[in-house]
């Protein structure tokens, strides 16, 4: 009995490992695809452009920067002003708070 639960531990094991292993292959073989192509089209872009690569891959870089920055700056203008206007139009509980 002992024989045939180690067999079955041997197979499954081997059987989850050999499932991880395709697994990883597969993602990286995804990854791969989508790093080619998402290389080429900036290399693509920049022949286009008369320019480097690198440059058209740090230029897009610092915009992804600059546009997480405006829009922070916009919610915290935003976050301000609401404040103001809270502190300014104070709600009256009565006619007589005049």
């Amino acid at each position: 009995m002992k024989a045939v639960l180690n067999y079955r531990c041997i197979v499954i094991f081997i059987f989850i490992n050999c499932n991880k292993k395709i697994s990883l292959n597969f993602i990286h073989s995804i990854r791969h695809f989508f790093e080619i192509r998402g290389y080429d089209v900036s290399a693509r872009f920049a022949d286009r452009l008369g320019m480097r690569a690198a440059n058209v891959r740090l230029f897009f870089i610092y915009i992804s920067f600059v546009t997480v920055g405006l829009s922070f700056g916009i919610y915290l203008t935003l976050a301000f002003l609401l404040r103001l206007k809270d502190m300014i139009y104070t709600k009256r509980t009565s006619v007589f708070d005049l």
